[in-house]
C-alpha cells in the first residue's frame, strides 16, 4: 500500500510547485544564475570571436567589434540571445529542483506534435503580415540602395543560416519570459494574470523604446503569448508564433542589400504595420484556441508525490515468519515446487523448529542425524 497521489492539479504557471520543493528563495537564486551566466557566456564568445577575427585579418568596427560580414554578424547576435535557453533549463533544474522539462509544458517535455500543429496555424497568419508589409506605406527615409534585390543565391544562403539561429533565439525569449518568469511569479500567486502581466511589460521593454505603436504591439503580443501558454499548458503555441514571426521579419530584411544591417526591432514598427501585426496575433490566438477545443492538449499537471512504503514486506531487513509444523513429512515428489529431495529451510531467527531432513525417495527411513 502506497500513499495516494495528490488529487489537486497545477496549471502551467504554477509548475514551480510541482515537486513540493518550492521555496521563496529558489526563483530568486535563479536570477543571478541567468543574468550572470548569460553575461559570462557572451564575454567568452565575444572574446573568442574577436581573437579569431583579428587572426583572420578582419576589419574592426567603430564599437570595437570585428566585422565578419552581415550574415555572420547577424548569426552571432542571434546566438547571444539563444544562450539563455540552456541557462533557463539549468536554473529550473538546479535552483528550483524540479524536472527541466516542466518549463516546456505540463507534460514535462516539449510536445512536438502540438508544436507542429501550432506552426501550421502560424504560417497563414505570418503570411498575411508579410503581404501587409509590402502593400502598406512605410517610411520614406530608406535609400534606393537598400531596396535593391540581393539576388537569389545570397537570399537562399541567408535563409539557410536564419533557419538555424532564429528558432533558437525566439525559443530562448519564450523560455525566459513565458517560461521561467511566469512560473517564478506563479509559484507565489495563483492568479494567471498576475503571472502574465509582468512578463509582458518586461518583454516589451527588453526590445527598447521605439514608437508607442511598436511598444503597444509587443505588449499585446506578450499578453497573447502568455495567455495561450496557460490555456494550452505549454510554450508550444507561443514558440510557434514567435519563430514564424521572426523568420518572416529577418527573411524580409535578407531580401535587400544591407537589409540585415538594420538595428531596428519590432519596437520601431510604424502604426500601420503594428496594427496589422496585432490583428494577426489575435487571429492566430483564436485559431489555436479553436484547435485546442477540437483536440485538447494536456493543460494540467499532477504534482509528484514521493511514495513511502507502508507494508512490512517493503521494510529493510524484513523476513516474513512462516511456521513449520514438525514431521513426519510426506516423501517429496517431482510435482513439488521445490523439486525432489528439497524442502525450504525456515528463516533464520524465526523461532520455528528446524525442519527434519527429508526422507530419501524409495525408503521409509530417515538418514542418521
Amino acid at each position: 500500500m502506497t500513499t495516494p497521489a495528490a488529487s489537486t492539479s497545477l496549471p502551467y504557471h504554477r509548475l514551480a510547485r510541482l515537486t513540493g520543493r518550492h521555496r521563496w528563495w529558489r526563483p530568486v537564486l535563479g536570477v543571478p544564475l541567468l543574468a550572470g551566466g548569460w553575461l559570462l557566456l557572451v564575454i567568452v564568445v565575444d572574446t573568442v570571436s574577436y581573437a579569431v577575427g583579428t587572426v583572420a585579418g578582419r576589419p574592426e568596427l567603430r564599437d570595437g567589434s570585428i566585422d565578419f560580414g552581415l550574415l555572420p554578424t547577424t548569426a552571432l547576435e542571434l546566438s547571444y540571445i539563444a544562450f539563455m535557453l540552456p541557462l533557463v533549463v539549468l536554473a529550473v533544474r538546479w535552483t528550483e529542483r524540479r524536472p527541466a522539462g516542466s518549463v516546456s509544458s505540463v507534460a514535462g517535455r516539449l510536445r512536438w506534435g502540438w508544436l507542429m500543429r501550432c506552426s501550421a496555424v502560424a504560417v497563414p497568419a505570418v503570411a498575411l503580415l508579410a503581404v501587409a508589409s509590402f502593400l502598406l506605406p512605410t517610411s520614406e527615409e530608406e535609400s534606393t540602395a537598400t531596396d535593391q534585390w540581393v539576388g537569389l543565391p545570397a537570399f537562399l544562403t541567408s535563409m539557410a543560416v536564419l533557419a538555424v539561429f532564429v528558432p533558437l533565439q525566439a525559443a530562448a525569449e519564450e523560455y525566459v519570459f513565458r517560461g521561467w518568469m511566469m512560473q517564478a511569479v506563479g509559484g507565489f500567486l495563483r492568479s494567471p494574470w498576475c503571472a502574465v502581466l509582468p512578463q509582458a511589460v518586461l518583454f516589451a521593454a527588453a526590445h527598447g523604446w521605439g514608437t508607442p505603436w511598436g511598444f503597444a504591439d509587443l505588449l499585446v503580443f506578450a499578453l497573447i503569448a502568455g495567455w495561450l501558454t496557460i490555456c494550452t499548458g505549454g510554450l508550444e503555441a507561443s514558440v510557434a508564433l514567435h519563430v514564424m514571426n521572426n523568420l518572416m521579419g529577418f527573411g524580409l530584411a535578407a531580401t535587400t542589400v544591407d537589409g540585415l544591417a538594420s538595428d531596428e526591432t519590432a519596437a520601431d514598427l510604424p502604426w500601420q504595420i503594428a496594427a496589422v501585426d496585432t490583428m494577426t496575433s489575435l487571429l492566430y490566438a483564436a485559431a489555436v484556441l479553436w484547435l485546442a477545443r477540437r483536440k485538447p492538449p494536456q493543460r494540467l499537471a499532477i504534482p509528484a508525490v514521493i511514495a513511502r512504503p507502508t507494508t512490512l514486506s517493503t521494510l529493510p531487513h524484513y523476513t516474513s515468519h512462516v511456521a513449520y509444523a514438525p514431521g513426519p513429512y510426506p516423501a517429496p515428489t517431482a510435482t513439488t515446487p521445490y523439486g525432489p529431495g528439497h524442502r525450504p529451510e525456515p528463516p533464520h531467527g524465526s523461532g520455528a523448529p528446524a525442519a527434519p531432513p527429508p526422507v530419501h525417495p524409495g525408503t521409509d527411513e530417515r538418514p542418521a542425524q
